[in-house]
């Protein structure tokens, strides 16, 4: 069953074997894909002010239905006239349902059919999350695109406890699509599981499409089943998926898993990664991952990356970088953030550009060379 978009449309430009390049049209602001999100846990992007966030490229951002329904709660939000005004960002936001969360709480949460009950973990209070609590909550927020509510299935999974999941995923599907109801302009993405088995990735595909979303995620991947085992999985259940609509491949991930994953058909990643690693002093270049704790950029005068035009890179020296590391200067922190959010901005960048020429196979072995035989320090 198809539902329309009216306001919301995803427009294809180009291909490149499974890789895609188009762009997701919204009120807010149109999103270029392949797009990646930088993560604004609670209702920021740490280390960074939402103006330099846009200055690296981002078209959208992802906030934390969980973490905000805490604190400061969704209807605190509301009342200070939503998300994009209370954290000062006038692009799309995405928000996660708060199952992943949820889900990761162990002796904190009971499952049941109509839902999850859990403690918080900030103050021990009790809360009962369902599919139409998190739409509710979503809605207050002013999310641009809503995540269903779903089971993440954790890993490892037999093919039996999968399915269970998988189906208690999607009767919560058809919950969260009946509560989020029609809203011209806001967009409802539903969530792909069935773990690792193709069987269970197709039923799960197929219940999806019958109930009608304005995009697909897949879900219950880079859950710890390593690189190999989840490309292997893409390369079935992403075609399985409506090809007019935008796929998202939620948690992902490394540079190199980006590059497998636009491979494999991927429009939309989000990930915590490059804002972590900037905060533990690891930066992401061209020629790979550094260290900037290491004591081999102490005299360094050459930039971070020469190809990269983020402040970091254009105002410092990573002998500079590497004292305010070892001095525990916030201001550290802060330009690898930068640099590092910028770096995946590039690469997405450099994707979309290699598909439009019909060049991404020369773009993937190049990033690899890249890599090979780059001046990498060991983290």
């Amino acid at each position: 069953m198809e539902r329309p978009t009216e306001t919301i449309r995803f427009d294809i430009a180009a291909t490149d074997g499974q890789a895609r390049t188009g762009t997701l049209s919204m009120p807010r602001g149109d999103i270029r894909t392949p797009a990646f999100m930088p993560v604004g846990t609670a209702a920021t992007v740490k280390a960074m002010r939402p103006e330099s966030v846009a200055s690296t490229g981002a078209d959208i951002l992802l906030g934390n239905t969980y973490h905000l329904m805490l604190r400061p709660s969704a209807e605190l939000i509301d009342r200070l006239g939503g998300l994009h005004r209370f954290m000062n960002w006038d692009k799309p936001i995405l928000t996660d349902s708060g199952g992943f969360q949820v889900m990761s709480l162990a002796g904190l949460r009971k499952l049941d059919e109509t839902g999850v009950r859990f403690k918080s973990h900030i103050d021990g209070a009790e809360f009962h999350l369902t599919p139409e609590r998190s739409m509710e909550i979503q809605r207050l927020l002013g999310s641009d695109i809503v995540m269903c509510f779903d089971e993440c299935t954790p890993w490892p999974a037999d093919e039996t406890v999968a399915a269970q999941s998988m189906r208690l995923s999607m009767r919560w599907a058809q919950r969260s699509r009946d509560a989020f109801g029609d809203r011209p302009g806001y967009a409802l993405f539903g969530i792909q599981q069935g773990s690792i088995y193709p069987e269970l990735r197709e039923e799960s595909s197929a219940a999806l499409t019958e109930i009608g979303f304005d995009g697909y995620a897949v879900g219950g991947l880079a859950v710890g089943e390593g690189q190999e085992l989840m490309f292997s999985t893409l390369d079935f259940c992403t075609a399985m998926l409506p090809a007019d609509r935008p796929r998202y491949l939620m948690g992902v991930g490394k540079p190199d898993d980006l590059v497998g994953g636009v491979k494999r058909g991927v429009d939309m990643f989000d990930c915590v990664l490059p804002t972590r690693s900037g905060r533990t002093a690891q930066a992401f270049t061209r020629a790979g991952v550094v260290n900037m704790r290491n004591a081999r950029h102490r005299e360094d005068p050459r930039p971070l990356d020469a190809e990269c035009g983020c402040p970091a890179c254009r105002n410092y020296s990573r002998a500079y970088l590497h004292h305010l590391i070892k001095a525990d200067e916030i201001l550290g922190m802060m330009l690898l953030t930068w640099h590092n959010l910028q770096y995946y901005q590039d690469l997405m960048s450099g994707m979309r550009a290699a598909i439009a020429a019909n060049a991404f196979a020369a773009f993937e072995k190049d990033f690899h060379d890249r890599r090979a035989q780059g001046d990498i320090d060991p983290l």
